[in-house]
């Protein structure tokens, strides 16, 4: 079970790093045109995932009007993460929940929930060993939150670490 849950933890810290995070390219004719072609091409994946076709037609409302929800979300997911209080199931429903979560979001709101998946399923494989989580897995977190904060408390929600 602990090797699972360390390569759950790898795998999502390697996916980490193909979360954008970071200050946006400068707009152009040609950047404009790739967020699209990508949003349609997530929702023709989805309806082959059986596990995302009960979310597929709720990822359009989040989508919508989703950077309040979506803020709100992360904040009652990181004080559940608090809470596990070194409970490795306690951490492992936070991961669930940011994993199903990071599939209604895009771009940075998305990296919000890609990054607390992995912090969660880091801390919960080092209960165990009395551990704690990587850096690299608590500097992803706060990164996103950065990355986001503008415009969560642009929609009058503040980012909490």
């Amino acid at each position: 079970m602990k090797t699972i849950l360390a390569a759950a933890a790898v795998a999502c810290l390697a996916g980490l790093t193909a979360c954008s995070v970071s200050t946006p390219a400068p707009e152009n004719t040609t950047t404009a045109a790739a967020p699209a072609t990508s949003t349609p091409a997530t929702s023709q994946a989805s309806p082959s995932r059986s596990s995302t076709a009960r979310t597929s037609t709720a990822s359009a409302a989040p989508q919508a009007g989703g950077v309040k929800t979506a803020c709100e979300l992360f904040n009652s997911l990181y004080v559940q993460y608090r809470a596990a209080a070194n409970d490795a199931d306690a951490y492992e429903d936070v991961y669930r929940a940011a994993r199903d979560a990071k599939d209604d979001y895009s771009g940075n709101l998305k990296g919000l929930f890609a990054s607390l998946g992995a912090l969660a399923i880091d801390h919960s494989s080092a209960v165990d060993t009395g551990g704690q989580p990587d850096q690299k897995s608590k500097d992803a977190v706060r990164d996103a939150v950065f990355a986001n904060a503008g415009a969560c408390t642009a929609e009058g929600v503040t980012l909490t670490l």
